[in-house]
């Protein structure tokens, strides 16, 4: 059996320069630009050997422009050293079939709902988007199409202010360029308490956002 081994060396490791670890450390992910869908394909028969092998089945979404990888741990210390060995074939595979990485189109969305009832409110959105319980606090696609579902406790409402809201979980590497793209579309930056964890940003009409990067 192999090693269990934290995000932070998942992160830390040598030769994985093209994937990113995101969404509190849960996932490893990387995206492959293809100069065609053929190619893409060619990818994903590529990497559903290497994973045969590994006896490990990430996530793989192929699309006209690209092909998405994900690693799922399992909890703060899920991945294991086969998941290095994994990912660093992957991008070998990319590599022969000239498909570059791309971190800037790495992310993972969540729906933050603020709720006085966790437990009264949370049922509702489980039955109502036929979604899966995770701990306390959070629903998944089981199918991992969709984005996740958080819930926030809340004291008290907070008046004036949107109860539900966005957030955007993003490499480190790539939150500064997002952050000034939303603001040059006429968005601004409501606040940076919590930065370097995430910045919250308003729209024109003040929808809020929040961008969050997982820091090991």
């Amino acid at each position: 059996m192999t090693e269990r081994i934290s995000p932070r060396q998942v992160a830390e490791a040598q030769g994985l320069g093209d994937w990113r670890v995101v969404w509190g450390g849960a996932w490893a992910c990387a995206h492959f630009r293809t100069a065609s869908f053929s190619v893409g394909a060619a990818l994903v028969q590529a990497i559903s050997a290497a994973a045969t092998t590994a006896n490990r089945h990430p996530d793989v979404d192929l699309r006209p422009e690209g092909v998405t990888v994900r690693l799922r741990g399992d909890g703060p210390e899920g991945f294991r050293t086969r998941d290095l060995d994994l990912a660093r074939t992957i991008s070998a595979a990319a590599r022969a079939l000239d498909a570059h990485a791309d971190p800037s189109a790495v992310q993972h969305v969540q729906l933050a709902v603020d709720a006085l009832g966790t437990a009264q409110v949370r049922p509702f959105w489980r039955a109502v988007l036929g979604y899966d319980e995770l701990g306390d606090e959070d629903l998944v696609d089981p199918l991992r199409r969709g984005p996740s579902v958080w819930f926030q406790p809340m004291d008290a409402p907070r008046p004036g202010r949107n109860r539900l809201h966005v957030d955007v979980y993003l490499p480190v590497d790539q939150v500064e360029a997002r952050i000034e793209a939303a603001v040059a579309a006429g968005g601004t930056v409501v606040s940076d308490a919590h930065a370097p964890a995430w910045w919250t940003l308003a729209d024109p009409e003040g929808n809020e956002v929040d961008l969050a990067v997982w820091i090991p």
